[in-house]
């Protein structure tokens, strides 16, 4: 053991490198940014990822779009309300980084006469309009209703393509400029749905979340410090290590440009809990050494001593649980997991590097040395509590059964579903513009189909190919509820109507190889070689159907998917053409069919490990056991409520378990610590049980007390994702302690048999 003076020597050293490195890691604390990147939640080495990159190379982005919906109670087909959208969608053709923008004031019919002469006529023109004319011939153009105006007459939906792959800062500043054209135009009941929007969103969210998180939790801290250690010296030398390693961490963070995403924004509030687990542990254990103890140093020898190897396994255990969630396929949560891995790792480091230098620098109170009380609140608590656990033990036993059976058919009615606007709450502005956007314009959410001719002599072009697009396309209109916004099918039935004066009834495809060879000629002519709008590829050979669907959730998306893959081969459609769904809504789709698998993958390991690291630590194989269950039991118990309160798995809810699991094992860890320390002393089984009992659940109440009041700070939480985070990992951590109070040492007394020197367990 280190002598006093050697260690005196060496705390100087230690503190000043602790201050250095903290001041270098809060100087990058500048550096921290917030990204809301959606497309990394894509499944990660995923082939189908990777061809939707391919495909949107060979035509463009599905994502980069706004929708300016305006709405008029009155009816839209009013002139001044009319000028006004005119004046207004003309305002936004100027703003930077806008390519394009679209509204019915701007949109004109085309005319084909024989032998290829074009001509076009707006559908609102300011010199002739009437209102009950022009709406009749609108809404007889199928392809506008839900497109540019919305199916009751009374909203207007202006489309603008912007820059693709805007960055945060391009994204802002043009949702600003529209922003400020709203307000110079004094444009009404206006809603704008998009990525752009949706990032700038966001991210405002995370910051204001991730600064209301660290409020929080520095609340806590100090609240929690003054009812444990009742002393301004208990108050501020634990925050020295806690506020250190919220600054290693975050300050790491930007210093290696590891950008804070969504799901990164509870970092504070779960580096709280685990700071301040050790931190208490160590700190409550020294000041009893310290009233007893001859002096500090010795003191300080006894509190590392005693907790030490017991808090090391807790960190392990719990940064094994974080760690775990690297096998899920997605990559914020992987960061997550690594990062918060690390977290409570450099947590302990400080913890028993820092704060025995502090104890040395900044003895203890001078009360406590004088201070012999002996707790007998929770002293008379916890032996009532043991006896009453001892005498029921079988009711425990049958009643832990009896809820895991219940909690098993819960679980099995877990449903994994996603809505791209699940994560916010029905209040959230965002989510009913996006929700009117799908009752009233066919919805935001991308939909991308993919189509390649397979004979190498056929085109996109050919008629017996258009004909067998025509049928898919019908089917996704009518049956899969696509609103078709753009492919070779819609708009070669729009320039068929236009070669027969608008006839409604003429929109369908062209009956010959002539008429498509004309068209083909106008459409190219008027697309000045760019490829039609992007949707047909230069070999003529791919092109996509895209356009939006309503936000259903993958369950029902998932559903509508395998329909139509099963009408393609029952209709023979897949004989010359391979079609292939993608695009960013799809992916996220299937990155949801990865969870239960890399859940139950990760979980497993987790699991796996921390067993393992028990069973070497305490060399028992019972107690291997009986500590598994003892803590897979309130994983059971919140994943039956999940599935009778229909919480689905989500990205955000997935890691619950994983946590869950890699905290509440700590309580287990230190109960079992203290019970081998009674056996190792020669005690029997029910005396070292009730020393087990009396001694550390205390410690287990006060430290769930902080566990659970941390994570119910994400309550507060705007995201739904993070609020039910913070909502179940509380429970969890309550029930996990119940268990440990009550089924562990009823398992131990039950099952563990002690060792003699003739009987190996």
């Amino acid at each position: 053991m280190v002598g006093e003076k050697k260690f005196k020597k060496i705390s100087w050293i230690g503190l000043t490198v602790f201050i250095l490195l903290t001041a270098f890691l809060g100087y990058h604390l500048k550096d921290i940014r917030f990204d809301y990147d959606f497309e990394n939640f894509f499944p990660s080495h995923d082939e189908e990822t990777s061809f939707f990159f391919d495909y949107r190379d060979d035509f463009q982005s599905d994502n980069d779009f706004l929708l300016v919906s305006i709405e008029n109670e009155s009816g839209i087909f009013n002139p001044k309300f009319l000028k006004k959208v005119d004046e207004f969608s003309t305002a936004l053709a100027e703003v930077k980084n806008v390519e394009s923008v679209r509204s019915i004031t701007s949109e004109s019919e085309q005319f084909i006469f024989p032998g290829g002469s074009t001509s076009s006529k707006p559908y609102i023109d300011f010199t002739d309009f009437d209102a009950e004319r022009d709406s009749s011939r609108i809404f007889k153009n199928k392809e506008l209703v839900n497109t540019f105006v919305s199916e009751n007459g009374k909203a207007i939906c202006i489309f603008i393509k912007h820059e693709d792959y805007l960055s945060k800062i391009k994204g802002d500043h043009l949702v600003e400029d529209i922003d400020k054209i709203t307000h110079q135009l004094n444009i009404k009941n206006i809603r704008i749905a998009g990525r752009a929007v949706g990032q700038a969103y966001y991210i405002d969210k995370m910051i204001f979340e991730l600064s209301l998180f660290m409020g929080l939790s520095a609340f806590l801290i100090v609240l929690f410090l003054y009812i444990a250690f009742k002393s301004l010296w208990g108050i501020l030398i634990p925050q020295i290590v806690i506020v250190g390693s919220l600054v290693w961490i975050i300050g790491g963070m930007g210093l290696f440009d590891e950008p804070v995403n969504i799901i990164l924004t509870v970092l504070p509030s779960i580096m709280f809990v685990v700071c301040m687990s050790d931190v208490i542990h160590l700190v409550s254990k020294y000041l009893d050494a310290l009233r007893i103890e001859k002096d500090t140093f010795t003191a300080i020898k006894v509190a590392v001593k005693e907790v030490g190897l017991a808090t090391f396994l807790t960190s392990i255990t719990t940064s094994i649980g974080f760690f775990s969630l690297y096998f899920v396929r997605v990559q914020p949560i992987q960061v997550f997991g690594i990062i918060l891995g690390f977290g409570v790792l450099i947590a302990f480091f400080l913890t028993f590097l820092t704060l025995p230098i502090l104890f040395y620098i900044f003895p203890g109170p001078k009360h406590i040395r004088n201070n012999k009380s002996k707790g007998h609140f929770w002293k008379s608590f916890l032996e009532k509590g043991f006896v009453y656990v001892i005498k029921k033990r079988k009711m425990i036993l049958i009643s832990s059964f009896i809820i895991m059976v219940i909690s098993i058919v819960g679980m099995l009615q877990i449903e994994t579903n996603n809505f791209m606007m699940d994560d916010l709450k029905e209040s959230e502005q965002m989510k009913q513009d996006f929700n009117f956007f799908d009752d009233n314009f066919g919805g935001i959410r991308p939909f991308e189909l993919s189509v390649r001719v397979k004979d190498k002599d056929l085109k996109v072009w050919d008629k017996g190919i258009i004909q067998q697009l025509d049928s898919v396309e019908s089917y996704l209109e009518n049956e899969f509820g696509v609103t078709v916004k753009s492919s070779l099918v819609k708009m070669l039935k729009t320039l068929n109507r236009s070669g027969h004066a608008g006839n409604a009834d003429s929109y369908e495809i062209p009956t010959s190889n002539s008429k498509i060879r004309t068209y083909k000629r106008i459409i190219k002519i008027a697309d000045k070689g760019r490829f039609v709008y992007g949707f047909i590829d230069s070999t003529e050979q791919k092109t996509r159907i895209s356009g939006t669907i309503p936000d259903i959730g993958n369950v029902k998306a998932r559903k509508k998917t395998d329909d139509f893959y099963a009408f393609l081969k029952e209709n023979n459609l897949e004989k010359d053409i391979e079609f292939k769904i993608t695009g960013t809504g799809y992916l996220l789709d299937k990155n949801m069919r990865y969870l239960a698998i890399s859940l139950v993958k990760g979980l497993g390991i987790s699991i796996l490990l921390v067993a393992l690291i028990i069973g070497l630590v305490y060399r028992s194989g019972r107690i291997l056991i009986i500590s598994i269950i003892t803590n897979v039991l309130p994983l059971l118990i919140i994943a039956g409520y999940m599935g009778f309160a229909g919480v689905e798995l989500k990205t955000s809810t997935s890691i619950i378990f994983t946590i869950a699991f890699g905290i509440a094992v700590d309580d287990t860890i230190h109960f079992l610590g203290k019970f081998k320390y009674e056996l190792m002393k020669g005690k029997g089984k029910l005396y070292a049980l009730k020393r087990s009992y009396l001694t550390t659940g205390k410690a287990m109440i006060l430290t769930t007390l902080i566990l659970s009041s941390g994570f119910f700070l994400l309550v507060f939480s705007s995201f739904l994702g993070t609020f039910y985070m913070g909502l179940l990992l509380s429970i969890t951590f309550v029930v996990a302690l119940i268990a440990d109070l009550t089924l562990l040492p009823v398992l131990l007394l039950l099952f563990y048999k002690e060792k003699t020197k003739s009987t190996k367990d």
